[in-house]
């Protein structure tokens, strides 16, 4: 592993990328021990303070975890999907919410995405995922229920849908684009749109995880990517028009 000095990139960020990528690469593996902070300093010929801003780095990427003890030190440490969701979550919020990824693109990206987990999720969904899509419309239903919370229920069942595909790999995809862009996407439209119009379609869904119907789950969330894209346009348009 080695750094540049002669660059402009931070040195301790230069030596969280080098034991990352070693990481990534496999050259360094699963709770194996970093060297101590004195050995990485005399490695990568820096001050212990940069090593340890490095680690810190390390650690807030959830890269390394630290133990003390006789037997303490730096370990590699596994990353499970569930502290990635976080990650990916806060990144796919922030991409949205500073309009570096449009309404429209944003909701392309995620329709795409559940629909290619639609197919799976009907052969795959068990009972309690089909329990919990059936609750959730069952609160949608609710006439006391705030738009927050209804914003809440959505992201809850579509949550469900993208679950029962059993595929961690598409349930961490699409952390970003259900967990994070689904409730900016739904206060953008939460003032034109029918909770009734949404029930009903999300009762499709359900009854197509149900029958393991994987062509009525893709005809359904095509009609509701349809809608939502024209309640987006049509809240753009007021908001546009009222500044005008």
């Amino acid at each position: 592993m080695k750094i540049d000095p002669n660059t402009k990139t931070d040195l301790s960020a230069q030596i969280a990328k080098a034991i990352r990528d070693a990481i990534v690469e496999g050259r360094m593996i699963v709770d194996e021990r970093l060297p101590s902070e004195a050995e990485l300093a005399e490695q990568f010929e820096v001050s212990r303070p940069t090593v340890r801003e490095a680690l810190k780095r390390l650690a807030a990427q959830s890269l390394i975890r630290t133990q003390r003890g006789a037997f303490g030190g730096a370990f590699v440490k596994r990353l499970s999907y569930e502290e990635a969701y976080g990650q990916h979550v806060t990144t796919s919020t922030l991409l949205l919410s500073m309009n570096a990824v449009s309404f429209e693109t944003a909701c392309e990206a995620r329709y795409a995405l559940e629909r290619a987990c639609a197919p799976l999720a009907c052969a795959r969904r068990s009972a309690d995922h089909l329990a919990t899509m059936r609750a959730e419309i069952h609160r949608q239903t609710q006439p006391g229920l705030s738009d927050e919370s209804f914003c809440a229920s959505d992201v809850a069942f579509h949550r469900a849908l993208v679950d029962a595909a059993g595929n961690p790999v598409l349930s961490y995809q699409l952390a970003g684009a259900v967990e994070a862009m689904q409730p900016l996407m739904n206060m953008i439209t939460f003032t034109a749109r029918s909770r009734e119009t949404i029930e009903r379609l999300h009762t499709r869904i359900a009854d197509a995880l149900d029958t393991q119907d994987a062509a009525a789950a893709d005809t359904a969330l095509h009609e509701l990517e349809a809608y939502t894209l024209t309640l987006g346009h049509d809240v753009m348009a007021a908001r546009a028009r009222k500044a005008t």
